[in-house]
């Protein structure tokens, strides 16, 4: 009898706990959801500002009715081939860097994993500005150069960081050395080039959205196409990944190949985006804090990550367009005022407990 208490009692105890588990999982489940879609509206509601307010006012319903067909000549010309490309953009690049930054953070387990510091974003720019301004590149050539100084940039960083494996620790700090080699690189060139070239690059290393039009619009699209689809299936060896290499391969997960093919497309997601609108600085960096505070217990919340960074990007933008009276400023300085103070704050906190030297 005593034994059939016991039993009894281990089994309401299994069963308590079973249900605190289910309890917790499903109140997490829905406050990710909530977020999400309260990301969702907030990208809705800014990108419909976007395209109602300028030199031109709208009201919303013309706007609706512009992008139906209607409207007149003029409001097409505004509507569709000025604002609504450059809204996409923002939003599409936004999603690309943030998701990027995710994926790299929570990989390698740093919160200094981002493409703008540990160098991805440094070898876009190094290739880009040097075919621009010592082969007179130009358009999606231009961009394409972007991609390919990207995805070289990584693939140096991961190889120099290789040591039987790739520990984060090792690959962030190489990183940021390489980085800093390819920013010297760059303005070494701007240096030795024409001033007027040389201001044109600056504004493209500020990372700006200021007469973007379809042209930049349509490889992008196609590009996050292919790589979100890639993410999300390389992204099922992550969460493995984030308890260490040990674990994950005592969890059957194919530790290395799973590492190389997120980093990959990490690295492809920062190339496409820079390729598409110059390397918006912090965006990538701040995404996936940002969402991950939003979302506590959900892991790398990766697609919280990606909406953040539209709705990010899509705020920047419009400030930039309309934060100073008859000045377009580049997208790149408002996301900076927004990055460097928690750079500086996260650089601080970590001296504060001791692991910032």
């Amino acid at each position: 009898m005593t034994g059939t208490r016991l039993g009894d009692a281990a089994d309401a105890r299994l069963a308590d706990a079973v249900r605190t588990v289910s309890t917790v999982r499903g109140r997490g489940l829905r406050r990710s959801v909530l977020v999400g879609a309260a990301l969702v509206v907030c990208v809705v509601a800014v990108f419909a500002l976007s395209l109602s307010v300028g030199d031109m006012v709208m009201p919303l319903g013309k706007v609706v009715d512009t992008l139906l067909g209607g409207g007149d000549g003029g409001s097409q010309f505004v509507v569709l081939e000025l604002r609504l490309p450059r809204a996409l953009l923002a939003i599409l690049v936004g999603a690309g860097f943030g998701l990027s930054g995710a994926v790299f953070q929570s990989l390698l387990r740093n919160p200094l994993a981002a493409p703008d510091i540990i160098g991805i974003s440094a070898g876009a720019s190094a290739v880009a500005v040097t075919a621009a301004l010592l082969f007179q590149v130009s358009g999606l050539a231009l961009s394409a150069s972007a991609l390919i100084g990207s995805l070289a940039s990584g693939a140096a960083i991961y190889l120099l960081a290789w040591r039987q494996g790739v520990a984060g620790q090792r690959l962030v700090l190489i990183g940021i050395g390489v980085g800093t080699g390819l920013t010297s690189v760059v303005w070494y060139v701007m240096a030795r080039s024409d001033t007027t070239d040389a201001q044109e690059a600056f504004r493209w290393l500020t990372g700006s959205l200021n007469g973007r039009s379809w042209n930049q619009l349509w490889p992008l699209l196609i590009a996050l196409a292919v790589l979100l689809p890639a993410t999300a299936l390389a992204a099922r060896t992550l969460g493995p990944l984030q308890l260490g290499d040990d674990t994950a391969a005592g969890l059957g997960a194919r530790v290395e190949p799973g590492r190389l093919a997120l980093l990959g497309c990490a690295v492809a997601l920062a190339g496409v985006a820079t390729a598409a609108a110059g390397p918006v600085g912090f965006v990538a960096f701040v995404s996936a804090p940002i969402a991950r505070r939003l979302v506590p217990g959900r892991g790398a919340a990766l697609v919280h990550s990606a909406l953040t960074g539209a709705l990010l990007v899509l705020v920047a933008d419009f400030a930039a367009q309309h934060m100073l009276p008859s000045v377009q400023l580049p997208v790149g300085v408002v996301t900076s005022i927004i990055g460097a103070p928690y750079l500086l704050l996260l650089l601080a906190r970590a001296n504060r407990v001791g692991a910032g030297g």
